[in-house]
Order: C-alpha cells, then sequence, then structure tokens
C-alpha cells in the first residue's frame, strides 16, 4: 500500500511541486542520505551548544564538509532520524530526533521525550522551506509552547535540489539581537533504502 509520508501530509498538494530529490529525501520508507555538513557558530555560543547538546539538541563542535549520515526509520506514524558526523580527529557527533505530523502544515521534531520543536513547512520555487514556530515542553498531559527566542533563535531550514540525487540543505538559527548564532548546511545524496531492523 503507497502510505503518504510525514512531508506529503504536511505539504498537501504541494508535494507536488517537490523536485525528485526532495521527495526521495522525504519518501515514505527507511533510508538514509550520506554527505558533508559544515557547521558554524560564534565563539560565545559554545557553553549554550554543550547544553544544547546534553538535552540532545544539535552539534556542539564546528567543522567544513565533515562526513555526514542521516538514518531515517518509521516506527507507525513517527519518523526517527539518526545523524551521524565525523571529524578529522576520528571522533564522531550524533545528533537523534523523531518527527511527526502536527496536523496541517506543521511537523514537530523532538530531540528527547520532553523538549521539540513546532514547524511550519511549504514550496515555494521548488524549494522546501521550514520555519519554526515556537519550542514545545511537555510535561505529564500538558504540552506547553514557549517562544523560540527564549531558548537559542528562530529557526529556518531551506532544502534544495540540485539534481535528482542531490540536495543542499541549509539550517540557521537566528536570534533577534545576536543575529545568526548558529548556521549547519552542507550538500547531502539520497543514497539507499535501509535494510529491515533485526
Amino acid at each position: 500500500m503507497n502510505r503518504k509520508s510525514l512531508m506529503e501530509k504536511a505539504l498537501g498538494e504541494q508535494w507536488n511541486e517537490l523536485p525528485p530529490a526532495l521527495k526521495a529525501h522525504h519518501r515514505h520508507e527507511d533510508n538514509t542520505d550520506t554527505g558533508g555538513l559544515t557547521i558554524e557558530y560564534p565563539a560565545w555560543m559554545t557553553p549554550y551548544l554543550h547544553l544544547a547538546h546534553a538535552f540532545g539538541a544539535l552539534i556542539n563542535r564546528r567543522g567544513t564538509a565533515l562526513p555526514t549520515t542521516v538514518e531515517k526509520r518509521l516506527h507507525g506514524d513517527t519518523q526517527h532520524w539518526s545523524r551521524t558526523t565525523h571529524f578529522p580527529d576520528g571522533r564522531e557527533a550524533r545528533f537523534n530526533s523523531r518527527w511527526l505530523h502536527a496536523g496541517g502544515n506543521e511537523l514537530i521534531e523532538y530531540v528527547n521525550h520532553f523538549i521539540g520543536l513546532r514547524m511550519s513547512v511549504h514550496v515555494m520555487d521548488g524549494r522546501l522551506h521550514f520555519k519554526g514556530k515556537h519550542i514545545l515542553i511537555n510535561l505529564g498531559g500538558l504540552r506547553l509552547p514557549i517562544p523560540e527566542s527564549l531558548i537559542l533563535g528562530h529557526t529556518t531550514i531551506i532544502e534544495t535540489a540540485l539534481d535528482d540525487e542531490h540536495f543542499e540543505m541549509d539550517f540557521r538559527l537566528t536570534h533577534p539581537l545576536f543575529g545568526q548564532i548558529y548556521r549547519y548546511s552542507g550538500i547531502f545524496r539520497v543514497s539507499r533504502t535501509l535494510p529491515p531492523e533485526d
């Protein structure tokens, strides 16, 4: 049965405007992307990123064109992302999250059981745009929205297809007072379908 992916649900008719590489990136099956990730941020952000990373969010080291693999697996209506980035000194950083469709054109990315980011998505000129709406804090049955600016900054992501197999992604955090405070970007190949988990 041909089920809709989370992104197809969120985009609705706009899904048809996505180029093949972005459809493949967001398809409804276990898959992986490989590429090189560049991570940039000012030195004063370091302690904040160490704290964010301790809670499961972001990567707290800089680097250019770092080999990175992104595995995506479906568990029911939830998509689990596992990102692994390799550094020249032999160390690696992992950033895991899970994605849910929040209704309409919105998705939620949870970095742990308690903290998530609610984002809206839309397609413009063949590019996929994500815009952060607010941070979600889950406390028991309560889901509390917190303005992004009170945590780190406003989130934007733009994904651009380069050909039928490659896309460029650009993730930025922009603070209302300090401007851009974090960015990771890179070119990835939509490479293969993952085998079933044991």
